[in-house]
């Protein structure tokens, strides 16, 4: 090729230099041969494109190679590839799972929170309309019109009654509550699925442990009505339980593990403060909140007896209205107290305040369940990571590191000088 090139140079040059002077050509011929050697200066890439490219095309055959024997052969690369590839399809399972209950528990108690409007302006309604016609009655002359308005205000004071039992057996606004609770705790557990994921660190004891936390759930939290319905008037307060109740520790692995040292994150001084955090949290928060439970219960019990009573004394009341004066007025009056308890009662949402209670109980009793499995295991590789769990407690306390670890000095100081302390540990509610 440099050869054919050269010569058609040499070539070109001479037949120039032909029509030209003898001076001219020779001159030309000269420089011709002296452009001669730069030609040796150009790169001809075919070769060495050609040795590289099968030097390349080698190495991918070895890999392939490799590839389909660890295949063949079910190298221990290939079994814990298929391992994980598992494990992510059932927390997949597990998160759609976890999608569409938290999908049912908003429709669910949407529809719940419209039926405590609904029958609380129903029976409101009912009541009130009842009343009027008992009051319309007791100044009407005998006869078929007085009839007819004691007849109507006796059976509406009679539906009232009935719905009114019906509403306080079922507390609507509780229902609602309780599934607006669910439907959070569901996200929250549809978080923690997908931030396991996202670091790449799924084992199957996490597919147990969301299969256990959904299943807890569902129990604290049931959807149906007749027979699994939570019970609406204990005999006294009792924090929600959602959690499943033997929880095993995981063992701690280097992608949990921040700030990983011989203790895991753990010192005496941290330890120390988990206690403190815990005193604070039994000996304040979770008693306030116990004493407040058992408050609003008892309240919801009385007006939850006293409306249907009411209602009812209205409509045994209403026939004998125009029989004397006392027979109107006191349906009247028993008609107007009742719509005045449905309304503090419902519209108030008592039976929500209860279980707002009981869902701020239950998220204390569970603070101090993974602080006394943490400071109680005994060896530090088998604990949440010290740092990062201080730093969750701060943050479901909502307070800053600084400030929890104010509050467990403040404690210790109170507990030394026998006084309790003056501070809630929670600054969230």
């Amino acid at each position: 090729m440099s050869a054919l090139q050269t010569s058609s140079l040499i070539f070109s040059s001479s037949s120039s230099s032909s029509s030209s002077s003898s001076s001219s050509s020779s001159s030309r011929r000269i420089n011709a041969a002296i452009h001669v050697p730069k030609l040796s200066n150009v790169r001809f890439p075919v070769p060495k494109k050609a040795t590289v490219t099968k030097q390349l095309l080698i190495e991918e055959v070895n890999n392939l190679k490799d590839a389909f024997i660890n295949i063949d052969y079910g190298t221990e690369s290939t079994s814990q590839n298929d391992e994980s590839y598992d494990t992510r399809q059932k927390l997949y399972a597990i998160l759609e799972a976890v999608s569409d209950r938290v999908e049912m528990h908003d429709n669910i108690g949407h529809q719940r929170d419209n039926w405590n409007t609904l029958l609380l302006n129903s029976i409101n309604m009912i009541t009130l309309t009842a009343s009027t016609l008992a009051g319309v009655a007791s100044a009407a002359p005998s006869g078929t019109t007085l009839l007819a308005l004691k007849l109507g205000s006796t059976l509406l004071f009679s539906a009232a009654a009935g719905m009114l039992l019906v509403t306080n057996k079922l507390q609507p606004s509780q229902l609602a509550e309780e599934q607006r609770n669910a439907s959070r705790l569901f996200r929250q557990i549809k978080s923690q699925i997908e931030t396991v994921m996202a670091l790449g660190s799924a084992t199957e004891y996490d597919v147990k442990d969301f299969m256990d936390k959904v299943l807890a759930l569902d129990r604290a939290y049931p959807l149906p009505l007749l027979g699994a319905m939570l019970e609406k008037f204990p005999q006294k307060y009792e924090p929600a339980t959602w959690w499943p109740s033997n929880r095993s520790k995981r063992d701690q692995n280097e992608s949990t593990q921040v700030g990983k040292n011989d203790n895991n994150g753990w010192t005496h001084e941290l330890e120390e403060e988990m206690r403190e955090i815990i005193n604070v949290v039994k000996n304040k928060d979770s008693e306030d909140y116990e004493r407040l439970g058992n408050l609003v219960l008892k309240i919801n019990k009385v007006l939850a007896i006293s409306g249907p009573l009411l209602t009812g004394i209205a409509a045994v009341s209403a026939p004998f209205v125009g029989h004397g004066p006392w027979g109107g007025v006191l349906a009247v009056t028993a008609g107007a107290l009742a719509g005045a308890v449905n309304s503090f009662q419902h519209g108030g949402q008592v039976g929500m305040v209860f279980e707002m209670y009981r869902n701020c109980g239950g998220f204390f009793k569970l603070l101090e369940e993974e602080i006394e499995a943490n400071i109680g295991e005994g060896e530090f590789e088998k604990r949440e990571n010290g740092e990062l769990f201080q730093m969750k407690v701060a943050l479901q306390l909502g307070r800053s590191l600084p400030q929890l670890k104010e509050l467990a000095t403040k404690s210790a100081s109170f507990r030394t000088s026998g006084t309790p302390v003056d501070e809630f540990a929670s600054k969230l509610f």
